[in-house]
């Protein structure tokens, strides 16, 4: 059956999507499927590189993808639009990132370029997702991830589009915000288990919700007839922009509060609920 109206969907991966075990539902993959039969579009909007996107979700099938929080775009197999850091503002990002002792990962389109104390720095969290990791398209997901973490040299100084970060303190994100606040979009909330002592950085005015609105106006569309899903604080300006914004269940009370409705949590078919609610399936 043809639809009387096309809506676009804009999906998180991290919360959303798979949960921090990289557990991805059977549900999910239904609902996405069903909605592209149905005639809907469905994006994903990530805040990880597009590398960095595990195999067995890029393998549901996309319209396209909003990756680094809005650095990159792509419609299909076409790249459409990428917003870079200018050199200068990297090298300010590095040099403040070192002299604090915050390890980090700057990513590209298609790569990412760790320091060298990262994968150290946030070695906790691959002890905690691979103890509760039971699938395995999961655990190959998190060994992928984890390889990719090594060091493997200084990085393009034309090709970044945001930085994620790791302290050892509970108030990195604080000394992070003050220090770049005023030259970057800092934020904090959207790495597992890190809390106040990570986050990530992006230039102003790039986020999630700045990509869609770009990228429904290239197609011809509306941002009433976009419905975006997340979890986390990357996802605040994708529920605001969005027609519907909804929420995951398993997303904390600020998320919540940003967003035009809640749905059920990622391990409660949350996408699929809403999906379903809405009438792209």
């Amino acid at each position: 059956m043809t639809p009387t109206r096309t809506r676009i969907a804009f999906l998180d991966v991290d919360g959303t999507l798979i949960d921090h075990q990289q557990r991805l539902a059977p549900s999910a993959i239904e609902a996405v499927r069903g909605a592209r039969a149905r005639g809907h579009l469905v994006y994903l909007c990530t805040g990880r590189a597009r590398a960095e996107i595990p195999d067995h979700v890029a393998a549901i099938g996309f319209d396209g993808v909003i990756s680094a929080s809005g650095g990159f775009i792509d419609r299909g197999d076409e790249h459409v639009a990428r917003h870079l850091m200018p050199p200068a503002d990297l090298a300010v990002l590095t040099a403040f990132f070192e002299a604090h002792d915050v390890e980090y990962i700057l990513q590209a389109y298609d790569d990412i370029y760790p320091s060298r104390g990262i994968l150290a720095r946030v070695r906790p969290i691959f002890d905690g997702a691979e103890a509760g990791a039971d699938d395995p398209a999961a655990v190959a997901a998190l060994a992928r991830v984890e390889k990719r973490m090594a060091y493997k040299g200084p990085a393009p100084v034309d090709a970044i589009a945001k930085a994620t970060f790791a302290g050892t303190h509970p108030d990195t994100f604080s000394v992070v915000r003050d220090g770049l606040g005023e030259r970057f979009h800092v934020i904090t909330g959207t790495i597992p288990y890190l809390g106040g002592s990570g986050g990530e950085v992006s230039l102003h005015g790039v986020t999630k919700g700045s990509a869609i609105v770009e990228l429904v106006a290239l197609l011809g569309m509306s941002v009433d007839d976009a419905i975006g899903i997340g979890d986390s604080y990357n996802d605040l300006e994708m529920l605001q922009v969005c027609g519907v914004g909804i929420a995951m269940g398993n997303a904390d009370d600020t998320v919540k509060g940003y967003a035009d409705e809640v749905t059920t949590s990622v391990h409660d078919d949350g996408v699929h609920t809403a999906f379903a609610r809405h009438g792209l399936i």
